[in-house]
């Protein structure tokens, strides 16, 4: 797909726009409420959704779809994103009303860093076409662990990237409004929301790890992956907001994704002895998604257990434990 250096730029500046936006409509600490986070919401998957309709009327029918396909499941792997900011947030006690200020600028950075590994992954495979076969098999591997593993707890303290931060950085245990940094007795020293901030972009960053070779193995040409993946992770603040206090009821999510990368991985193994039309990569993960959804929104049906509001509290329903790193939640026997 031949894309101009203006569409590049094009769109750069139209995702630009829409942060300085959303940061404008939020520079006042507040709450977000479930109706404002739903009209975000809104505004990005319309905002996707008709950038796809640009891509589809411009270049055709297959690089739409392989956009659609890349969105579907950044998106869909975003929901998991949502479980694990849930957990530090409560972990961390932070305050929903500092919680969005922590969000905009891990997204920001999620941007820059797809950005890199994205480019990354188009020069590898360009070089080393063999590569494709090996992110195939880490995705399988990915999703057969994941599925596994779906139920696993960890403990926060043993996190590398906190133990970290505590031992190298100076920092307060107290908030300080939404300030990352104060100065304290001529030295400045970081607040809880910037460990709060470095976890939330490292889980990104580990994240991005499947996300993107799940979307290499629908297209390889790298707008699409990038315009796909950042349209979708536009929208990740306002999904946090929308199904904060929801999903400790997607007891079956981690077996969709699960499915879902697997099936990427086998998609990404078979191509060159059965390339899968993109139609039905769209209708398998679609339907993957879906099916996960609402047989876990069935199964927990009068569950109303509102994990968003244990994150001002620092505490979980039911004495689940945080888990840093990894979204898993506790089977329920």
């Amino acid at each position: 797909m031949n894309v101009p250096l203006w569409a590049w730029i094009a769109v750069l500046a139209v995702i630009l726009v829409m942060l300085a936006v959303d940061l404008l409509a939020h520079r006042t600490a507040h709450v977000v409420s479930v109706r404002e986070a739903a009209i975000w919401s809104g505004i990005w998957v319309s905002l996707g959704l008709a950038f796809g309709g640009v891509i589809w009327w411009a270049y055709g029918a297959q690089a739409g779809g392989e956009y659609y396909a890349g969105y579907l499941i950044e998106k869909s792997l975003a929901v998991d994103n949502v479980f694990v900011f849930a957990l530090i947030f409560s972990y961390f006690a932070v305050p929903r009303e500092y919680q969005h200020r922590v969000l905009f600028y891990g997204v920001l950075g999620a941007l820059v860093f797809r950005a890199v590994f994205i480019a990354g992954g188009a020069v590898l495979i360009d070089n080393f076409a063999w590569i494709l076969y090996l992110f195939g098999g880490f995705l399988v591997f990915t999703g057969a662990k994941m599925f596994t593993h779906r139920n696993d707890e960890m403990d926060p303290s043993r996190n590398p990237v906190l133990r970290l931060v505590r031992k190298r950085v100076p920092s307060t245990d107290e908030f300080h409004g939404q300030k990352f940094w104060v100065k304290k007795a001529g030295t400045w020293v970081a607040t809880p929301l910037f460990i709060v901030l470095v976890l939330v972009e490292t889980t990104d960053i580990i994240f991005a790890v499947d996300s993107i070779p799940a979307i290499f193995a629908v297209t390889q040409d790298p707008f699409l992956v990038y315009t796909s993946n950042a349209f979708a992770i536009l929208g990740l603040r306002a999904m946090y907001f929308l199904l904060a206090d929801l999903i400790h009821r997607f007891i079956y999510l981690k077996a969709g994704l699960a499915a879902i990368l697997v099936f990427v991985g086998v998609k990404m193994l078979l191509l060159d002895v059965y390339k899968v039309p993109i139609w039905l990569s769209l209708t398998v993960i679609a339907t993957l998604l879906t099916g996960a959804v609402v047989a876990s929104l069935r199964a927990t049906r009068g569950d109303a257990v509102p994990l968003g509001d244990a994150a001002s509290t620092g505490t979980i329903p039911d004495g689940t434990t945080a888990l840093i790193g990894r979204s898993d939640r506790p089977r329920q026997d």
